[in-house]
């Protein structure tokens, strides 16, 4: 069966249906919704079975729902209809939401529904259901999709067209400092992020605030800064405190709240934190480690698991200090990302971007170097969240992989117009061998967790329902004298026969790279300000067609 995706975004929710329809053996093209008439072009092109969106933001026309089986994903449950459905969702503290498949018709998310799937909320943000709660959710409803409408006995259940819920303003969202509590300031910034914001002024910078976090100990008056940490500021509430970690000045990009403001909090405390805290605090932290008897867990959250030259370096210093205090060490990641490398927002801000950038990625491969070396102890890395480029390979330089179903990696550079580092020479090929290693880094395309387990390029993977547990089970097994002995003893020696060769993928990866980050005509300065700025393609992605081709062929 040939199945047309047509999206705005190749985004982690369509990327996830991609990697779950080749998994289920479908011919599977993908189209950008550039305009009205590439869209019609595409499918009469490609002559699909059925056509999908998962992510769009423009209307499908009806010359093709009229003429193709056509298919949208709504986010919502079923009688929800519109824009901002999570927003909504989150702004009435609704305790379940869900998922619905329908058929595209004339009316807006009105048509049949031919599969649904509902999920309890969690107090997060927009973003984070997004990403985790909707897609997983999404990827059940699409194989109940594909069943029912190959099942000729199947009925689809009429939506119920209540009205369009409402379209939420920046006045909803609007924060009165003077009025609103912590939970409810931190209820609209969660359903503003990561789009549009909430729209404020700190200290007379208008801009939008995202990424919020409640602070349980710091106290001062509404909207005063009591202090900083990691790029972010706290508030004061009316009853507590609230820390912000991303700002966007109005025209600009999203950046640490700390590089918007500047000289303009320069008598403002840094308020530093342990690394291991309790679990039951609340506050902002970037690192943060839970030991259990002798693993330890090392959390890394990092906005959109994007890393600067300094996050790299307390990463590196964190994974060194606790050598000497566990004999498993495993790497956790953030709350929505395992890692994605160098920071391109901070790099696009720089006014020496080659000079920044080389530092950032020289950072970078000092983390994973740490992690190679560590012939003391064994190192694992936890992928329960998304993860891409540099992110990667900073997982696959642990001595294990692990990683939860459903999770999307992308073990590639050059949509970003750089070759790589992160010793993925190295690392890479070990695990999947040359080929495989050429083919994923030169086709540029996401990969699923089970694809992934099936090339060898991680080493388990566990259930959503059960991660949790069968990870610390797995760690635990780790730590059986014998086995724990052996293994050591064998990554001394291997750390000794391949040393030399480890250096010299590094040299080498950084000896391309070189140009990419100093030349101010490379692709790499072009590419990373499209992203940041998030300029629209006019087209469909190189590597999106080549599949398209691929597939006619």
């Amino acid at each position: 069966m040939k199945i047309l995706l047509i999206i705005s975004s190749f985004n982690s929710l369509s990327q996830s249906v991609y990697c779950k329809l080749k998994e289920l053996e479908y011919e599977v093209y993908i189209k950008f919704a550039i305009s009205k008439e590439l869209m019609i072009e595409a499918v009469n092109e490609i002559n699909p079975d059925i056509v999908f969106s998962p992510f769009l933001k423009q209307f499908i026309p009806n010359e093709i729902f009229e003429n193709y089986p056509t298919f949208v994903l709504h986010p919502g449950i079923i009688g929800d209809r519109g824009h901002h459905s999570l927003d909504n969702a989150i702004n009435d503290e609704l305790k379940e939401w869900g998922v619905v498949i329908l058929r595209a018709n004339e009316v807006l998310d009105g048509g049949d529904i031919y599969a649904k799937v509902t999920f309890p909320m969690r107090k997060t943000t927009k973003a984070s259901l997004y990403r985790n709660e909707v897609t997983t959710a999404t990827l059940k409803a699409m194989q109940e999709f594909l069943q029912n409408y190959q099942d000729k006995n199947f009925m689809p259940i009429k939506q119920i067209l209540n009205p369009i819920h409402k379209n939420l303003t920046q006045h909803d969202r609007r924060i009165d400092w003077e009025k609103d509590n912590t939970e409810q300031i931190l209820k609209k910034i969660n359903m503003s992020d990561s789009n549009p914001g909430v729209l404020d002024e700190i200290l007379e910078v208008k801009c939008y605030l995202f990424s919020a976090f409640i602070e349980d100990t710091l106290r001062g008056k509404p909207k005063e800064i009591l202090a900083k940490r990691d790029g972010a500021i706290c508030l004061g509430t009316i009853d507590g405190s609230i820390w912000i970690s991303q700002i966007q000045e109005l025209g600009s990009f999203k950046l640490p709240a700390t590089y918007v403001l500047k000289d303009k909090i320069k008598g403002v405390e840094e308020k530093r934190i342990p690394l291991v805290i309790e679990d039951d605090r609340k506050s902002f932290y970037e690192l943060r480690v839970n030991k259990k008897d002798e693993v330890a867990y090392l959390y890394f959250n990092f906005h959109n698991g994007a890393m600067t030259s300094a996050q790299c370096i307390k990463l590196k210093y964190a994974i060194e200090y606790l050598k000497q205090e566990c004999k498993v060490l495993v790497l956790m990641g953030g709350d929505d990302f395992f890692s994605n490398g160098i920071h391109l927002n901070i790099l696009e801000d720089s006014k020496k971007q080659g000079e920044d950038g080389w530092s950032n990625i020289n950072a970078m491969n000092e983390a994973v170097k740490a992690l190679l070396e560590c012939d003391e102890i064994i190192t694992v890395a936890s992928f329960s969240k998304n993860s891409g480029a540099g992110g990667v390979f900073l997982g696959l330089a642990c001595d294990f992989a692990i990683s939860k179903e459903g999770v999307i990696f992308n073990p590639h550079y050059k949509t970003m117009g750089l070759s790589g580092s992160e010793y993925h020479t190295y690392s890479l090929p070990k695990r999947v061998g040359n080929q495989k290693a050429k083919e994923l880094l030169q086709n540029c395309l996401p990969i699923n967790a089970n694809y992934a387990k099936k090339i060898n390029m991680i080493d388990e993977v566990f259930s959503c329902d059960e991660y949790e547990s069968k990870l610390e089970e797995f760690c635990q097994n780790l730590l059986n004298d014998d086995f724990y002995e052996d293994f050591i003893d064998k990554k001394k020696d291997d750390l000794e026969e391949n040393f030399s060769y480890m250096q010299e993928c590094k040299e080498k990866e950084l000896q391309i790279m070189y140009d990419e980050f100093w030349d101010e005509s490379s692709s790499f300065h072009s590419l990373r300000y499209d992203f940041v700025h998030k300029v629209k393609p006019l087209n469909t992605p190189k590597r999106l067609k080549d599949i398209n081709c691929m597939n006619i062929q």
